[in-house]
């Protein structure tokens, strides 16, 4: 009776992890071999309209991924363990990507639904990367977002090494930029570090500058320490001056000495300029007396010129006081 109890355990819980699917029929299928083999075999088969999904552990705390029409208006704000993706083919050729939660409710709209059993994380990764740099190769740039996504939710470590192959430098900038952000904001210590490289020393300062922002949807400690040395010690003003937009809007007072530094001793006027306005994105306005400070006593005429104006557009009652005693 125990050995009959575990097996009919094993196959409600095999059940329960395969997609529900309405207006349409689901036909299992295991893989035995290699998920990429079967995958171009269904492609070259797929004469009519048809489609293919299969399950892979998720990164914890993602959220879900229903869109608009959540099935049963469950909406689990801490994540599923289990995604989905689903791939249709049409003309013997992929047509559509997606990526969703197991618990979605999925209409196929009547045509043929595959669902792959038995695949293994890394299979998935390497699937999906080979699709990734195909399309690159071919100047494609359609199902990247949905690739790339399918790929930095999963949660084996193999796709830490396919993002971070990602980034080498002989990649178009549209795919490390996105890549980038997934890196930033998925995969944790291992993804931080290697944004953190990236904004240290990557060749692209079209890069760069994307990293000055995606740094700041880490939740590693060193994210802002990362963009501090970023706004003092990048060699492009430009991403200096983004890393400065970022440290007021993302750290706000706690950094305000290295924006207020940037503004008095940048080499650059433009990284000069940029850091008074960063004082000015502060939040809630905290940046007003640094401003006023700057109107009142620096030596750069421009940045004097940009403290008042920028004071001018706050509106604030602290501005409105200065100018007063200035006009007296």
């Amino acid at each position: 009776m125990t050995r009959l109890l575990l097996l009919t355990l094993a196959a409600g819980l095999a059940a329960a992890q395969q997609p529900e699917v309405i207006n349409g029929k689901v036909q299992s299928r295991p893989v035995a071999g290699s998920l990429t083999a079967e995958f171009h075999q269904m492609e070259a088969s797929a004469v009519s309209p048809l489609w293919m999904a299969y399950t892979f552990p998720a990164v914890p705390g993602q959220g879900t991924m229903c869109g608009i029409d959540q099935h049963n208006n469950v909406v689990r704000l801490e994540g599923q363990e289990t995604l989905v993706v689903l791939f249709r083919f049409e003309n013997r050729a992929l047509d559509r990507v997606r990526v969703s939660s197991l618990d979605c409710q999925f209409d196929s709209g009547g045509l043929p639904f595959i669902y792959l059993t038995g695949v293994q994380p890394p299979q998935s990764v390497d699937l999906l990367t080979e699709l990734v740099h195909t399309w690159t190769q071919t100047g494609r740039k359609g199902h990247f977002d949905s690739l790339i996504t399918a790929i930095a939710l999963n949660r084996d470590a193999s796709a830490d090494r396919a993002l971070e192959g990602m980034m080498t430098p002989s990649q178009p900038d549209s795919l490390r930029e996105k890549a980038l952000f997934w890196l930033a904001s998925a995969r944790g210590a291992s993804g931080f570090a290697i944004v953190k490289k990236v904004l240290q020393s990557d060749p692209s300062d079209q890069v760069r500058e994307k990293a000055t922002f995606d740094i700041t949807v880490s939740k590693e400690a060193g994210a802002i320490p990362a963009l501090v040395e970023s706004a003092r010690q990048d060699h492009s003003p430009h991403v200096r001056s983004q890393a400065l937009f970022w440290l007021a809007q993302k750290a706000g007072m706690q950094q305000s000495p290295v924006i207020l530094q940037a503004a008095r001793r940048d080499p650059d006027a433009h990284v000069r300029r940029q850091a008074v306005f960063a004082l000015h994105q502060i939040p809630k306005g905290d940046g007003i007396p640094l401003l006023i400070q700057l109107a009142k006593t620096s030596t750069d005429s421009e940045v004097r010129k940009q403290a008042i104006f920028w004071l001018g557009q706050s509106r604030d009652p602290r501005a409105t006081a200065f100018f007063e005693d200035v006009l007296k």
